[in-house]
């Protein structure tokens, strides 16, 4: 099979878009969606778009919106979908950006040398000040060496009754000092959000494309998450979000889960949080 049998579907969908009147601005606004993405659909360059999957939700929602039956073209997108960089490709490039492993482990030796030496110089303190501590009690000690008594006359001890223990009589009971407890290390409560400001969590258990504005329109991400990972973003709302492969990612905001099966058609979530 030739690439001209499996071309067609964005010329297909850029006539509908056409024949309805609408501009490519106003379909990428109804869809959620970039006007370039829009673009690449219709003139089918996938390589521009984030993954095959992503491509063929992109292809059935744009469908449903010109009234179109979105199954044939999904059917006919399939085989050159395919032809588009692999998600583990797409994740590749995202991932360059991030530091090298060699970088990381020389930060992580570095880390632990001075926390070593941070430990060191805190030992040596505490010695020190032990040694200081316990020198001012040593100096009584010695001179508490019991004096001879002077010596009484001898009518004195004579006359003095010899005075015998009673029988009856226990010796004291010192009690033993309880050993001193210490006090538990207290955990720095995390800091209070400024006010207006929200957070938000997502977790990708499969890849996924992520896409979050903000309530200025800053984009706080938008790229292809590898599988595993987890972004916590700050901002004010209201949010704009954008979630391919909703199926596998979890959003919790200001610390409650966010049920995204409401907002998902096909395989992208799109929802606002206010």
């Amino acid at each position: 099979m030739t690439d001209d049998v499996l071309t067609g579907v964005g010329a297909e969908l850029k006539q509908a878009r056409e024949a309805a009147g609408l501009a490519v601005d106003e379909v990428a606004q109804q869809l959620k969606l970039l006007p370039r993405q829009i673009e690449s659909l219709e003139h089918e360059r996938f390589d521009r778009l984030p993954g095959p999957a992503i491509a063929r939700g992109m292809v059935r929602n744009y469908a449903r919106l010109l009234k179109l039956d979105p199954e044939p073209l999904v059917a006919r997108l399939a085989p050159r979908a395919e032809k588009a960089p692999a998600p583990g490709q797409v994740a590749g490039r995202h991932r360059q950006q991030m530091p090298s492993s060699t970088v990381s482990r020389r930060s992580t030796l570095f880390l632990l040398g001075f926390s070593i030496a941070l430990l060191a110089v805190v030992g040596a303190v505490a010695y020190q000040w032990q040694r200081e501590k316990a020198a001012p009690g040593q100096a009584p000690a010695a001179s508490a060496v019991p004096q001879a008594p002077a010596e009484k006359p001898v009518e004195q001890e004579l006359a003095k009754p010899v005075e015998e223990p009673a029988a009856s009589e226990k010796p004291p009971v010192v009690a033993e000092a309880p050993p001193p407890v210490k006090p538990e290390p207290q955990i720095a409560a995390e800091p209070a959000l400024p006010s207006g400001i929200h957070r938000l969590v997502l977790r990708m258990d499969e890849e996924a494309w992520l896409e979050v504005r903000d309530g200025a329109g800053r984009s706080l991400v938008s790229s292809l998450i590898p599988a595993g990972s987890e972004r916590a973003l700050r901002g004010q709302p209201p949010f704009q979000l954008v979630i391919g492969n909703a199926s596998h990612v979890q959003l919790i905001y200001d610390g409650k889960p966010v049920e995204l099966k409401p907002h998902t058609r096909g395989e992208v979530a799109r929802l606002t949080l206010k």
